[in-house]
């Protein structure tokens, strides 16, 4: 289990705003935007991770494959793929997830086979990969695997053996699948620490990697509470500002690779407070603020120039401690967020993000156009921490209203009475922390 992360040590100078973060992190972006349905992730967990009950939420799944399944003690002596040396059949977990139309992204988690265990790194490490892809990669027959990611957290390999052995692991994985895509570990552009690893470890070796990616928590304390706090927050030091950063990182030393946020999310629970140890003093997030935050966070993060992000985690065992009750599900019973981030994905799956309406303290508009063009949507909330509704009037809308929906908090979803037009051009409306989307046909060109 994760610890806390870094000391807050940024100073208030830099807290900057969202509507600054966001505005300037959209003008950077130049690639395509991905559709929402290319977008959302949710991270999953080898034989644990149920295919079917996950589906309304998303089609991108993260899996923490742990190396030393498939290595054992023997680094040096490969296993017979698709099974893995401790028996576990990888063509049947990530076959059983394709058949449910997931694509899956494997982390290959190296540091689970302890540095010392290592025979050769760079033989064991390179064979290893592209062994690996060469079963499952878009050009094998299995075709199982889209993308894999060179280690999660690897924090306690110094930066000259991490980049030994991304590497000597991309060599091969290269080798095997020039198909596959390969990613870095979690990143950081300031020191590295126990959970991420700096920047600088990618001197030299960025034609490797296709893509860069980062965790990120709405950390707004650290121990002893590890309080965080709403997406939107400008006290936040560490949020957005840290995937801004490392934007910018790429924009000046790696400009074709995409970003993806590997990790973010919010613990709630039902569990009283413990009364000794570590989490003594934890302070979690209400079932309802969960939900609120972790679309708001898909919706801010999709505003950015990052191409995915993938929401920890995908189920819990409603424990009162740090990243213990992080889950769209508690107990596989699904929480009020997974219905929220389903509804999500059925409302805007489709729809690619276009620009922000509007960015303020009170309120914050998004639009989200169709794929085929001729359908925008605008969501719409309150960006604070309380979520209280506000009376809103929203200008120079892009169409006729032709529906209206709430995030829910149950698997009930009701659309709502269209809110009235004052005007052709403009809405009124009740705004909350739980988004609204407006639907519009789009105005055809005279």
């Amino acid at each position: 289990m994760k610890k806390g992360r870094n000391p807050l040590t940024y100073p208030p100078a830099m807290r900057l705003t969202l509507a600054f973060t966001a505005a300037l992190a959209s003008i950077a972006w130049s690639a395509p935007r991905p559709l929402m349905k290319d977008f959302i992730g949710l991270n999953g967990h080898t034989v644990q991770f149920k295919p079917d009950l996950y589906q309304p939420a998303a089609r991108l799944v993260r899996d923490y494959h742990p190396v030393e399944w498939d290595l054992g003690k023997d680094t040096a002596v490969l296993p017979e793929f698709p099974s893995a040396k401790n028996r576990v059949d990888w063509s049947g977990v990530y076959g059983s997830w394709q058949k449910r139309g997931w694509i899956t992204d494997a982390c290959l988690m190296f540091e689970s086979v302890p540095r010392e265990s290592w025979k050769d790194i760079d033989k064991d490490a390179e064979a290893y990969g592209r062994a690996f892809a060469k079963e499952f990669g878009p050009s094998s027959a299995r075709k199982l695997v889209e993308s894999v990611e060179v280690g999660n957290e690897p924090g306690k390999w110094s930066d000259a053996d991490y980049s030994r052995m991304l590497k000597a692991m991309a060599t091969g994985l290269r080798a095997g699948d020039p198909k596959l895509k390969i990613a870095t570990c979690n990143l950081t552009t300031g020191k590295g620490s126990d959970y991420e690893k700096s920047v600088t470890c990618l001197t030299g070796l960025t034609d490797l990697v296709d893509v860069l990616t980062i965790h990120t928590y709405a950390q707004l304390e650290n121990w002893p509470t590890w309080k965080r706090s709403f997406p939107e927050d400008p006290a936040l030091p560490r949020y957005l500002k840290d995937v801004e950063d490392l934007c910018h990182w790429r924009d000046e030393h790696a400009k074709t690779k995409p970003i993806w946020i590997t990790e973010f999310g919010y613990d709630s629970t039902t569990q009283p407070q413990e009364k000794t140890g570590d989490f003594s003093k934890w302070v979690g997030v209400t079932d309802e603020q969960q939900a609120e935050w972790l679309v708001r966070s898909y919706l801010v993060f999709s505003s950015m120039p990052v191409e995915r992000a993938y929401l920890y985690f995908f189920n819990d065992d409603d424990k009162a401690s740090l990243h213990a009750s992080s889950g769209l599900t508690r107990n596989f019973k699904p929480k009020p967020s997974f219905h929220a981030v389903s509804h999500l994905q059925q409302t805007l799956g489709d729809y690619r993000f276009t620009r922000i309406v509007k960015s303020e303290p009170t309120v914050r508009i998004q639009e989200y156009q169709h794929e085929t063009g001729t359908k925008i949507i605008w969501a719409v909330w309150t960006p604070t921490l309380d979520g209280k509704e506000t009376e809103v009037t929203l200008e120079s809308v892009p169409g006729k209203l032709a529906s209206a929906t709430k995030m829910p908090l149950t698997g009930s979803t009701k659309e709502l009475a269209l809110p009235p037009q004052p005007t052709p051009h403009s809405v009124k409306m009740t705004a909350s922390g739980s988004p609204t989307y407006l639907t519009f046909e789009k105005a055809p060109k005279k």
